[in-house]
Formats: structure tokens, sequence, C-alpha cells
């Protein structure tokens, strides 16, 4: 996939806010409102300026004479330039202020910037409205997303930094929108339509304020690529402490007890400084856009104040629409400063946006099939016809495997680390997809099931047990979330967990708010054990489920397994090869390939890798 861009960031951006068409157009409606009372605000002030300044003149001079007598006699003493000024005024001599006049407009005014802040409140929240409902889109596709990645993504990328794509980055692109988009749509209105009336009012005055423009949008170009990389770093580096937080907290235990607090320590302080260093340099190429902007723009007030007093004085603007055109000026610059302000927030949004749209573009686990089929009859059999698997190209881990499996039967899987034991049951599972061959369940190929198909027919039970915040009963019906009490209970006392739930205050009740501590692991994986009874399907998978726990735990997760396994193909993946004497298959795999198979006793017989195998584990337990 080709890198990705700014421009395209910001046109995905931009549709997320598709669905809300109707609510951007309605704050369109209202910025146009806003600005236009923002516009003739100037305009009335401007007028109650003349209004005042002609009637202030107008009764100091004779009654009895004209407008233009008054100006011929100020021309014939050599007072043109203030006959010229007064050629701009409406004034009446021997008449001062009209107050009646001047108090209509001055509640004309207040009416307009009335108005003008109703629309500008309800716009405001129009804007957030459909942001928020954007971004809950958003982050449905993402929690959706997740649903839909393969475990490879999860196996090589650290939780830490989905979690801070999901939750953090989303948060800063939440409150980024928030914040620039509503003032976006008014700056751009603003800017453009004080643009129209300046050129309306002097085209003159208003190139000089338009000189401004290209070195503020110079300035914002330089400034602001540099500041895109800074905050992409940023949230880069956040996600990284996110990910050694997470780290360590689930491993806080190993931390104090091998004595590495002062490194970690180290290692947190390092990545921390890392990150408030490019928090820092964000920051301050970001704040060098708004000041730098305003010094910019507040140079055209300089040209303004002394271009706009010489066309007074030659009698081409009057005081009052210099005053306007002022005001018009200040709308057109106070938007760019605001918009350079913008512009800083939008980069860290961007940055956020881009890592959460690399999320969403991540290659996805293939779709069902259009059409799944399922097995007639469900009995259990499976088989591994010619199947190969490799994690990294190039790199085979299973090569050619088939294997026949009869309904019923408990298959051993034993073998030293890396030998693809784990993996049998991740491609049965189909977390990971075969490269080559096909693996059946009863006679259908489970590529071509669906996956809540094939997974409903399969129990797995993890080397670490799992268990969520809520109570026993809960955690047992898991899988079966529309167990009845009496259905828990009875999974329970078939797999030894009724025994130690009794003792508990609220027994099934007992809410585990951390199953690190409420439970043994011992008793944590009886759970596991019931959650998977309960499912009463027709394959089970034991991934190592006894090595966490003590001997004499370890008997009563056995006779849990033994009940568990009755009439079920089961798949057990053994540390302990104890665990396994009474399995009808013993498979030994060694990096991949089943170098031998056979009972127990035949095994030992052979006196090959599974000999090794038992006598450096377990033989000298049992001699």
């Amino acid at each position: 996939m080709p890198p990705t861009t700014k421009g395209d960031t910001a046109r995905r951006l931009l549709a997320l806010f598709r669905p809300q068409r109707a609510a951007l157009i309605g704050a369109v409606v209202l910025a146009l409102l806003s600005t236009a009372a923002s516009l003739l605000g100037p305009y009335l002030l401007g007028l109650a300026t003349d209004l005042i300044a002609a009637g202030m003149v107008g009764r100091t001079l004779d009654p009895g004479a004209s407008k233009q007598d008054v100006l011929a006699r100020l021309r014939e003493q050599g007072d043109g330039t203030l006959a010229n000024v007064f050629s701009t005024m409406d004034l009446v001599p021997g008449e001062g202020v009209d107050f009646t006049k001047l108090g209509f407009v001055i509640l004309a005014s207040l009416a307009v910037f009335v108005i003008g802040g109703l629309c500008l409140w309800l716009q405001g929240r129009v804007v957030a409205l459909a942001v928020q409902k954007a971004l809950f889109e958003l982050r449905d596709r993402v929690d959706r997303k997740l649903a839909r990645l393969p475990l490879g993504y999860y196996d090589r990328t650290p939780p830490g930094e989905v979690l801070s794509r999901v939750t953090s980055d989303v948060d800063n692109l939440q409150q980024t929108l928030q914040l620039t988009v509503g003032q976006t749509l008014n700056m751009i209105f603003a800017i453009v339509s004080a643009l129209i009336v300046m050129l309306v009012l002097s085209p003159t005055l208003a190139l000089l304020v338009l000189i401004t423009v290209p070195m503020a949008g110079a300035l914002w170009f330089l400034i602001g690529k540099r500041a895109g990389l800074r905050f992409a770093a940023q949230w880069a580096a956040n996600g990284a402490i996110t990910s050694r937080v997470e780290e360590v907290y689930s491993a806080h235990h190993l931390v104090r007890g091998f004595r590495r607090e002062q490194r970690v320590q180290a290692r947190f302080d390092a990545e921390n400084e890392a990150l408030a260093d490019t928090e820092r340099q964000a920051q301050a190429l970001t704040g060098l856009i708004e000041p730098s902007t305003r010094f910019i723009t507040d140079f055209s007030y300089v040209l303004v104040a002394v271009f706009g007093a010489a066309r007074v004085a030659a009698g081409s603007m009057s005081i009052g629409e210099v005053l306007a055109f002022t005001q018009y000026a200040g709308q057109f610059t106070r938007p760019m400063v605001v918009l350079a302000g913008v512009a800083g927030q939008m980069q860290s949004g961007l940055a956020s946006a881009e890592r959460v749209f690399e999320l969403l573009d991540a290659e996805e686990q293939n779709p069902d099939p259009a059409t799944p089929i399922r097995p007639e009859v469900v009995r259990g059999r499976i088989d591994f016809d010619r199947v190969a698997f490799r994690y990294v190209p190039d790199v085979p881990l299973i090569r050619q495997l088939s294997l026949s499996v009869a309904p019923g039967s408990m298959v051993a899987i034993v073998g030293p680390t890396g030998a693809g034991k784990t993996t049998l049951g991740n491609l049965l599972m189909r977390f990971y997809e075969v490269d080559e061959g096909r693996i059946l369940l009863d006679g259908a190929d489970i590529a071509a099931m669906s996956r809540d198909e094939l997974r409903s027919q399969i129990r797995l039970v993890p080397q670490e047990p799992w268990l969520f915040a809520g109570t026993v009963a809960e955690n047992i019906a898991y899988g079966c979330p529309g167990a009845s009490r009496e259905e828990v209970v009875a999974a329970a006392r078939a797999t030894g967990v009724d025994r130690f739930v009794r003792a508990l205050p609220e027994g099934y009740d007992t809410v585990l708010d951390d199953d690190r501590t409420t439970l043994s692991a011992g008793e944590r994986q009886l759970i596991t054990l019931a959650r998977a009874f309960l499912g009463q399907s027709a394959v089970l998978i034991l991934d190592e489920a006894t090595s966490s726990v003590d001997t004499r735990t370890e008997a009563y997760v056995q006779e849990a397994m033994s009940t568990l396994r009755a009439g079920r193909t089961s798949f057990v993946i053994a540390h302990r090869l104890s665990t396994v004497r009474s399995a009808d298959i013993i498979l030994v795999l060694d990096r991949g390939d089943i170098v031998e198979w056979g009972t127990h006793d035949q095994l030992l017989a052979y006196g090959g890798l599974y000999t090794e195998l038992y006598a450096g584990s377990l033989a000298p337990a049992d001699s």
C-alpha cells in the first residue's frame, strides 16, 4: 500500500461527515448568517459615526447657509482639505446630531450583533453534534475492525500500541475536530466576505491588506510541515510509552521479584523524556504560527491607517467609511490568525487520524465464504490433509502434515518448544489460515465453513486462564450467555469448581474484580474448564492446561479434564508428559513435522525423542 499523505488523510476525515451532511449544511447556513451579521455591524457603526460627526460639525455652521455654500467658503479660505472632509458628510448647517436616526442605527446594530451571536452559538451546537456522531461511527468501525484483524496482527503489535490508537488517538482526533471544524467554517466565510466588502469600499486599501496573505501562507506551510512531523513522532512515542506501562503493569510481580524496578524506571524515564521532547518541539513550532501571523497581519493596520487618512483628506472616503474599512480589515486578518492556530491544532489531529486509518487499513483475516458449508452430522472427526504453514515467509514451521483423528479420540501433542504444538490448535480454530492443504471437520473443509459455525463446535482451554471482571457464574457461562443457573452449577460440579465456589463470600455471585488475587491459578483454570464443559462441543483443545499449576491442584484439573473429554475429540497440548499417558495416540512434533506417533508405552519402547523428553522432565518424579 502506498504511503498516505496529509491530503489523503484530510479527504478521509471529510468522508466521515457524509452521513452528517444535513447537519453540516445547517452549520454552513448558520455560519453565513453569522458572517452577514458581522459584515452589517461595522457598516452600521460607521453610519453612526458619520451621523455623530455630521451633527457635531453641522451645529457649528451658519443655519442660513447650505452645505455647498459652506464648502465653497472653505475652499475660498484655502481650507480645501477640510472642505473635502466635510463633502463626505451628510451635514445640515445649523442642525446638530439626529438622535432619532442615531438611536435607530444603534438599536439595529445591537439586533445584528445579537442575531450573529445566536447563530454562532447554534452553529457550535450543530457542529459538536455532527462531530460526536461522526466519531461515534469511527469508534464503531475501529471496534469492528479489531474483530476482523487476524491473530497475527496482535502477535506483531504490542497491546499498548493498539490501545493507544483506539483510545488516545481517537480522543485527540475528536477534540481536534470539535475545536476546529466550526472555527474553520466561520473563519473562511469571514475572510471571503470581508475581502469582498473591502474591494467594494476601496480596492486600493484592499490590495494593501492582501499583501500579507502570501507572507502568512508561506509561514504556515514552512512551520506546519515541520510541526506535522513532530506530532507524528509525538503520538508514536505516546503509543510506545503506553505499551511500556501495559507491559510492566501486567508483570509487576516479576519486576519486583527480580528487583528490576530501577531499570524499569530508567527505561520509562528515557521514553517519557523522548515523548516530552517531541511534545515540546511540536508545541514550540505550532506556537510560532499564531504570533508570527499576527505580526504580519498587524502590519496591514498601519498601511490602512496611513493610506485611509490620505483618502479622507482627499475627500474620496468618509471618516465612518475608513473606520468601517478598518473593522473589515480586522475581520479579514483576525480569522487568519485564528486559522493559524487551527492549523497547528489540525497537525496534531491529522497525525492521530493517520494512526487510526493505518489500523483501519490493516490487512484483515480472510472473509467467510459467501455460502458457507457445514458438516451434515458433527461427530468430531478431524483430518489434516497435507497441511503446511509458516508464520514468517520462507521459514516453514509445519510441512505436509497429514493426520486422521477418529471421533471421541484423545490426541496428545508433545514436543520441544517451538515445535508447532500450539500452532495446530490455532490452525484448527482458524486463528491462522493454512498455507497449503486442508483441515476437515467430519468431511467438511473448515476453510469453507463460517468461523462462527466452526468455533461453535470447538472449545479451547488456553494455557493462561482468562477471567473477566464479573461473577463466577458469568465467567462460566461466557461461551453460553443463555445458560441457566442449573446448567452453570452442573458444569461446575462436573469439573470440580463447585468444591471451592461454595466457600466464596457470595458463592456463584461472587464478583471477580481481579483474577490475579481472588483465586489461585488452579482455581482459575478449573473455571475455564467448566466454561468449556458448558459449551458441549464436539472437539476440545487443551493447550497445556496444567503447566501453571502445582502438583496437587493438577490432580483436580486432571480429574476435571477427564470428565470434560468424555465423548469428545480432544487435542491435548502437553507440557507435563504425565498428563498424556492415557491418550489414544501421542504425536511427537519437531520443527513442525510429526517425527513419532503411538501410545505412551510404544513411544517409550521406541526410545526416540519422546523418550528423551520424558526422561528429561518427569521420569525422576515417577521413579
